[in-house]
């Protein structure tokens, strides 16, 4: 099976070509210096070139709060990048797994959002990431969507890293505590994305570790694991104001995984603890 993963130079697409490489998976991964998604005819022409039977889309605009000032880019990347290579899918009948967001909905309540709960997303990031899903659903009769929350992973920033770094200076820090989801290590979901392209269970999926945590208690986990002496204030969202809402209510429901015979990613406090040694290794 040959498998096209956008996004190769993300934390998400790094690890999707390199669990399918270790499956024995013939593995095409492009960045957006390889091929620029906005571009129809170039991906019109890539994709005419390659002939993948798969495409797992990971290359997304994902600057939330630039996204609310930039956003001509913001929706040329997810919106006319995610129909040009839908279309392209479409043309060589390629599977097509579009990774999408918890930013589609809007935060509210504490019940974990469902599969069919009505996407509202409040900020511009998620609302290019909805039109992305309704593209993909408007023009493919076959597809995977999976909603994906707080990813890290080896291969970029993000907030496990920013919080190690943090911890070189500072003893005390504060972060927010009222905004609830769950961490989503790149492997684990990696791991899931690759067992799905290989099936026909299409539809929406929502994927993330097992349990849920507010960001001041990853952050007080991500320190208890590496043992670092730092205080994690818990403050609100009011008290650190940023340029685009978030989703105080991140939680969401997991159960199609399972319905659909799919293995469930592990806790995520033990997704943190592989992570945080994987990076001492790296560091070695």
């Amino acid at each position: 099976m040959k498998i096209l993963v956008t996004g190769y130079t993300g934390q998400l697409g790094y690890d999707v070509v390199r669990e399918g490489l270790n499956r024995g998976l013939d593995m095409i991964g492009v960045g957006s210096r390889d091929l620029d998604i906005t571009d129809c005819k170039a991906v019109e022409r890539y994709i005419e070139q390659v002939k993948p039977n798969a495409i797992i889309h990971c290359a997304a605009y994902t600057a939330v709060d630039k996204a609310e000032d930039d956003r001509e880019n913001c929706w040329n990347v997810n919106v006319n990048g995610t129909k040009n290579l839908s279309q392209a899918a479409k043309n060589s009948d390629a599977k097509f797994i579009y990774i999408s967001t918890d930013y589609v909905f809007n935060g509210k309540g504490e019940e974990p959002f469902t599969e069919s709960n009505q996407p509202y997303p409040t900020g511009f990031y998620g609302l290019t990431k909805y039109e992305g899903e309704k593209i993909v659903q408007s023009l493919l009769s076959e597809w995977f969507i999976v909603r994906v929350s707080w990813v890290y992973g080896l291969n970029g920033n993000n907030f496990v890293k920013t919080m190690l770094r943090i911890a070189e200076s500072r003893k005390e820090i504060n972060v927010v505590g009222d905004q609830i989801g769950s961490p989503t290590y790149t492997i684990d979901l990696s791991r899931l994305l690759i067992d799905m392209i290989q099936t026909n269970k299409f539809g929406v999926y929502h994927a993330s570790n097992e349990g849920f945590c507010n960001w001041a208690e990853f952050a007080k986990e991500i320190f208890r694991q590496t043992g670092l002496q730092v205080k994690v204030n818990s403050i609100s969202t009011e008290e650190y104001p940023t340029r685009a809402v978030r989703p105080k209510n991140s939680r969401m429901s997991k159960l199609k995984i399972i319905e659909n015979g799919f293995k469930p990613l592990p806790r995520w406090q033990d997704s943190l603890n592989h992570y945080l040694k994987q990076l001492l290794n790296e560091v070695k």
